[in-house]
């Protein structure tokens, strides 16, 4: 059994990042580019540097979004297990056996949740099989996976969600959530694999009116009309203290819920269909 790590990055150089994430195994770097300077990367391409005992791939990617950068990485890995990573991540010496070992002490895990120093988790600090609620607190840098089992059925991230759809965030939410409507076993581990050092969001800007409003979007997205209102009058309760002081309840609730009402993102995937008919 292998592990390879699924680094989604931009504007990449060379092969530093690697070496900065303190990555020790086979790692896939999905390097969105913004600006092509070489004119041998105009369209994908792929580079590799063998560097024993790792092995470090680079694809130059065109297009653009985190959750497409995460399906071109599934869809290129070649590891048994792999790890979803971003760039704001330092690994820990032994994160390799962690993961690994892991998924042999669980062989029905289809995906393991880990912890990420830095990443605040409201789950109980025990190995669990992740349920509909839990799978809402998970971000996808914590998320190993075996990738057999997610072709197999055929799960992706949803383009229309996370950083670079002009959505906001939602898409490793919905990612998991697909999981378990396809059948598959989601566990978390509290065993900490990695450190977060956030270099600033491309997405979430504070708790304003365009964040609920997306907040609700995304929701409806995931779980339909009338669940994402219960959850939205959930998330509103919990995250009082977080939003507090700079938005009051009422405005917060308003977002939310037009965001949940007019589903945006619904009416922006007609829209593309009806373009391609």
């Amino acid at each position: 059994m292998q592990l390879e790590v699924l680094l989604s990055c931009m504007n990449q150089k060379d092969w530093q990042i690697a070496e900065e994430s303190k990555i020790t195994g086979n790692v896939l770097i999905v390097n969105q580019c913004t600006d092509f300077h070489d004119a041998d990367h105009q369209t994908n391409s792929t580079q590799t540097l063998e560097t024993m005992p790792k092995r470090i791939r680079m694809i130059f990617a065109c297009e653009h979004g985190l959750s497409r950068s995460r399906n071109m990485a599934i869809q290129h890995a070649e590891a048994d297990i792999c790890l979803f990573c971003d760039d704001d991540e330092e690994f820990r010496e032994n994160y390799e056996d962690t993961i690994l070992n892991a998924f042999r002490n669980l062989p029905e895990a289809d995906l393991i949740a880990f912890q990420v120093e830095g990443k605040e988790t409201r789950l109980p600090n025990r190995i669990q099989k992740l349920g509909f609620t839990s799978c809402l607190k998970i971000a996808s840098y914590q998320i190993a996976f075996r990738r057999k089992a997610i072709l197999e059925k055929q799960i992706l991230f949803d383009v229309h969600m996370g950083a670079g759809s002009g959505n906001g965030c939602g898409e490793e939410n919905k990612f998991l959530l697909d999981c378990r409507k396809a059948g598959l076993n989601i566990y978390y581990v509290p065993k900490t694999i990695a450190a977060l050092y956030p270099k600033g969001s491309t997405w979430f800007f504070g708790y304003d009116q365009k964040f609920f409003y997306q907040r609700g979007a995304a929701t409806r997205h995931m779980m339909g009309l009338w669940l994402s209102v219960f959850y939205g009058i959930y998330y509103l309760t919990v995250k009082y203290k977080e939003y507090g002081s700079n938005i009051s309840p009422l405005k917060a609730a308003k977002e939310l819920f037009r965001g949940i009402l007019e589903n945006p993102i619904r009416c922006q995937i007609i829209e593309e269909e009806g373009g391609r008919a």
